[in-house]
């Protein structure tokens, strides 16, 4: 039977943290909590050495009717008691597939790939909502184990659960894992058509849907058209969704 334990892999064990280890951390709890006085996503971090969260934001996407606290005091027992039995099945998968993979990189290269994924949880009303997780190396041990970890969750723009993509900082790697036959795949780059990336450009620079219509002598309507069919592209919902997908992946 699963427990807590099971999402933390004998690969990651973190223990025997060095002097040098602990110094990189100083202080940096305050920068994450400024930080997510900026965003909509809620933001928490792992500790793979406590084995749980070392911080939860206020922000309640995440929380499930509990306060931040509530939810750090639970750490992983949340997603047992939130996540329904199919979805907890994926997470521990994910888990262990994340890890694999990442011992198989250069240690150098461990902190420039993220991994994203989508699952359910059940608010507080019994509700069954899909979000989209996010997970970020923050800090790797001397021996490179991951120590710390952000994670930045949204709702998801997708129909299912699923749905995990591992991407590069720089945009020249993306793989997705499929389900079916438990393999990475590569994901080609996608590529932005010229009027996209005017409208993004634009869009950055502050202009609204009118304003770009006239820059680019199109009608309100075809820029809308073209919004549309970029956030389809993208997976995303929103043009500041888009405008920091393609910031991020080099799209621009």
């Amino acid at each position: 039977m699963a427990d807590t334990n099971s999402f933390f892999s004998f690969k990651n064990t973190v223990g025997n943290l060095t002097d040098k280890d602990v110094d990189q951390t100083a202080n940096y709890l305050e920068a994450i909590e400024a930080f997510t006085r900026t965003t909509h996503n809620s933001v928490y971090v792992i500790d793979y050495e406590t084995k749980g969260f070392e911080y939860v934001s206020d922000n309640p996407l995440f929380l499930c009717g509990n306060s931040a606290i509530e939810v750090k005091e639970m750490g992983y027992d949340f997603y047992f008691k939130y996540v329904p039995e199919k979805d907890l099945e994926l997470l521990l998968k994910i888990n262990t597939i994340g890890f694999d993979f990442y011992e198989k990189i250069p240690l150098e290269e461990r902190k420039e790939y993220s991994i994203s994924y989508d699952f359910h949880l059940k608010n507080e009303e019994g509700k069954i909502i899909l979000i989209n997780q996010k997970l970020t190396p923050l800090f790797l041990t001397e021996s490179g184990k991951i120590w710390k970890a952000i994670c930045f969750v949204s709702l998801s723009t997708q129909q299912n659960s699923g749905n995990i993509i591992i991407t590069k900082k720089d945009g020249t790697k993306k793989i997705a894992y499929d389900l079916k036959t438990d393999c990475w795949k590569n994901l080609k780059k996608i590529e932005l058509s010229t009027r996209e990336k005017e409208i993004l450009q634009y869009s950055i620079r502050g202009y609204a849907i009118n304003e770009i219509s006239e820059k680019i002598y199109i009608s309100p309507d075809t820029v809308k058209f073209h919004r549309k069919k970029l956030f389809e592209k993208l997976g995303v919902a929103n043009i500041y969704e888009a405008i920091s997908y393609a910031t991020v992946n080099k799209l621009l």
